[in-house]
């Protein structure tokens, strides 16, 4: 089977209701129309074709009523697991979200009440502290620490040291979001140590597990710590992968029956149900036809990382972390002498590139912005030649 998706030609995002781009004057102070969007994370990429061709199928039945057929969904989420990422989930295990915002939402709802504290690793995505301030729960930040091969790592006697005892959860993101680390097997069973020894409910949001670059290979938690599973709630979704956002749907996969009871007694009381194209689209992007697109995604995405990565290097103070998974560029700013606000100003009216600003993401973002590369490669020419202008005068 042969499948040849066209990268390198341009869709036409703008008008179309997109965030990403029309959004982006009010929300980023950049105009659409000769700006480029590189902050939210979604890919400017056509649909792969086995979406499209579910789309048609959806459409031709001329019927958008209630539907069966999340028992295939949830088998051919399974069956990815198992061949993509060597873990066995058991399909009765998963239930749906809409999204995994929502089911990062629900899991608060569910294991935590107001005033409990919930640990992320900062920086981390934004969304993380956004969903945990909505519920009335506590932020309890545990900055990352950069070791000598210029990536991530947890502190966890930092943290141990600062535990009070009203922590309840821990959200983890794997791979990490917005520097693109992958946790080692070592790492994730250190953490998985640390939720069992403070009966910490172990929530893993793994949505990026399948935009790893060649040599690189991304654990779920389940197989890298097998006995943190009573403990564990592990989020996934097509979304990230297949670009399918819009569709809302997450997958939500709890082995243990305690929580998974709790879990869906929380589902049951909102009367939250799977809808018809997410459980369409996930379904067919899940399948052989979908594993040979995203290899070749990730190969093209590969050179977009090493093109833009090389470009950043170049510019005198700018320190770009080393990526392992995703298509998000985490840039430090902070060896150029400059304050943050001149660098939003030069990148936003010199450059007329829309970045995420490194602050939203908690204590260690500050000085940083994240780029979203995710882009056929002429657009991102032209998004590099923009910043090497824009910092010209630091060579």
């Amino acid at each position: 089977m042969t499948i040849h998706p066209d990268f390198d030609t341009p869709i036409e995002r703008r008008g179309t209701r997109s965030v990403k781009w029309d959004a982006m004057q009010a929300a980023q102070g950049v105009d659409a129309g000769d700006g480029i969007a590189m902050w939210v994370a979604d890919m400017d990429f056509a649909a792969a074709d086995v979406l499209q061709e579910a789309t048609k199928a959806l459409i031709e039945k001329a019927n958008y009523g209630y539907f069966t057929g999340e028992t295939e969904m949830k088998d051919a989420v399974a069956w990815w697991m198992e061949t993509r990422h060597g873990w066995r989930a058991d399909p009765a295990h998963m239930v749906s979200t809409a999204g995994l915002g929502n089911a990062i939402a629900i899991c608060l709802q569910t294991y935590t009440d107001p005033g409990d504290e919930v640990i992320i690793f900062t920086p981390v995505y934004h969304e993380f502290t956004n969903k945990i301030v909505n519920a009335d729960r506590k932020v309890k930040e545990s900055p990352l620490v950069i070791g000598e091969d210029g990536t991530y790592r947890m502190d966890l006697d930092a943290l141990e040291a600062a535990m009070t005892g009203r922590e309840r959860l821990l959200l983890f993101c794997s791979p990490h979001n917005p520097a693109g680390r992958i946790w080692t097997i070592a790492e994730q069973q250190a953490v998985a140590r640390f939720c069992a020894r403070h009966d910490l409910i172990l929530v893993s949001d793994e949505i990026h597990h399948d935009l790893v670059y060649p040599g690189k290979i991304h654990v779920p938690m389940p197989v890298a710590a097998p006995d943190s599973v009573e403990r564990l709630v592990m989020l996934t979704s097509s979304s990230k992968t297949f670009n399918t956002a819009g569709s809302r749907l997450g997958t939500v996969t709890i082995p243990g029956a305690d929580l998974r009871k709790r879990f869906g007694k929380q589902l049951n009381a909102l009367n939250l149900q799977s809808n018809l194209l997410g459980c369409e689209l996930t379904r067919a992007a899940y399948s052989p036809r979908g594993a040979i697109w995203v290899d070749q995604l990730v190969a093209y995405l590969d050179g977009n990382r090493a093109a833009f990565l090389k470009a950043m290097n170049q510019i005198p103070g700018l320190q770009p972390m080393p990526m392992q998974a995703t298509y998000l560029a985490w840039i430090d700013f902070s060896n150029t002498g400059m304050d943050m606000s001149e660098v939003l100003h030069r990148v936003k009216s010199d450059a007329r590139i829309a970045p995420s600003v490194g602050a939203e993401f908690g204590t260690g973002g500050e000085t940083c912005l994240r780029f979203n590369f995710a882009m056929p490669r002429a657009r991102l020419d032209t998004a590099i030649e923009r910043l090497q202008a824009a910092f010209r005068d630091l060579q």
